[in-house]
């Protein structure tokens, strides 16, 4: 976007593969593969690829498909979300396979489902629909552009806290009490939504998009999350993760002109302090709402109607 906004071209660890062997799933919608236990126990779905080019979740994804996990209770459904756009992967230009029309991750309420618009990205949630109404629990693993220290994003519920907090890693939680602010996110659609809803939701942002380590964490997290819930038997693991850090989200800025600028370099989890300036937007100036304010996912680019940062403050413990 600019000088203060870390640009470089990334290294490339992993690389997106032909993901047309998974494309026949079994539920008549493809990239939607289900087993079933024939034993009571949760229905957990699991979701990859909702950003195109966030390549930990396909990892994460083709590994449990690969691997032949089967739940020994309850019933877990593997998806890819936006396989569309991770076909159009460029090397040349790693970030614009994220999406093609629609930010799929913004557009779950019924106002875009069953509005009049069409994409790409709104035909294939009309068609995943189903999919999230059917699921108990859902884990939407996602990464981030920036090389920063992985961490949960959750609606500020006891029943995700409890989970992410069981599963320990990532440790860094950003907790959003009102939502995200800026459309509606896949963990916020339908039975998800409410305090009175059911089941846990949650995305884990597992760290730089093409780095090795950031599949690592998301093969982890999705194995921790599927024994959460007694789909599988836990993994052994006796590396101490330490103690939570939580943030929560005060608000999402969405960019209004191309000349959107922060004030200093940024990549994420920068602190300002109470009125400091964090970055202006043509005549406009965004400011810390308080001390210790963190932020979050600040923008590669200035784009008009996307997001430009998350702004959050650390939660005692």
């Amino acid at each position: 976007m600019n000088s203060t906004t870390a640009t470089q071209q990334p290294a490339f660890e992993v690389l997106p593969r032909d993901l047309s062997a998974y494309r026949r799933g079994n539920v008549g919608i493809d990239y939607v593969h289900r087993f079933e236990s024939g034993k009571p126990g949760p229905h957990v779905l699991v979701n990859a690829l909702t950003h195109g080019n966030e390549l930990c979740g396909m990892v994460a994804a083709t590994h449990l498909l690969d691997s032949g996990v089967r739940p020994r209770i309850g019933t877990l459904t593997v998806s890819f979300a936006n396989v569309a756009a991770y076909e159009t992967f460029d090397p040349a230009q790693p970030f614009e396979s994220r999406l093609l029309v629609h930010n799929l991750n913004r557009i779950w309420s019924p106002e875009w489902l069953d509005g009049p618009e069409d994409s790409p990205e709104l035909r294939r949630a009309r068609e995943l629909r189903p999919v999230l109404a059917q699921a108990d629990h859902l884990l939407d693993i996602h990464s981030t552009s920036q090389d920063v220290e992985p961490f949960w994003v959750y609606p500020g519920f006891a029943r995700n806290g409890e989970v992410a907090l069981a599963i320990g890693r990532p440790r860094v939680h950003l907790v959003m009490p009102d939502g995200l602010g800026s459309g509606t996110p896949l963990i916020q659609y339908g039975h998800f939504a409410g305090a009175d809803g059911r089941g846990a939701a949650m995305v884990v942002e597992c760290g730089q998009h093409f780095r090795r380590a950031s599949s690592d964490l998301a093969t982890r997290v999705a194995y921790a999350f599927l024994a959460h819930f007694g789909l599988i038997e836990p993994e052994a693991d006796a590396t101490p993760v330490g103690p939570a850090r939580r943030f929560e989200l005060l608000q999402t800025y969405v960019i209004k002109t191309p000349e959107f600028r922060f004030s200093r370099p940024c990549v994420g989890f920068e602190v300002f302090a109470k009125g400091e300036l964090i970055a202006t937007d043509g005549s406009d100036e965004i400011r810390a709402p308080c001390d210790d304010c963190t932020i979050l996912m600040p923008a590669r680019a200035a784009i008009v109607g996307r997001e430009g940062v998350y702004l959050s403050r650390p939660l005692a413990e």
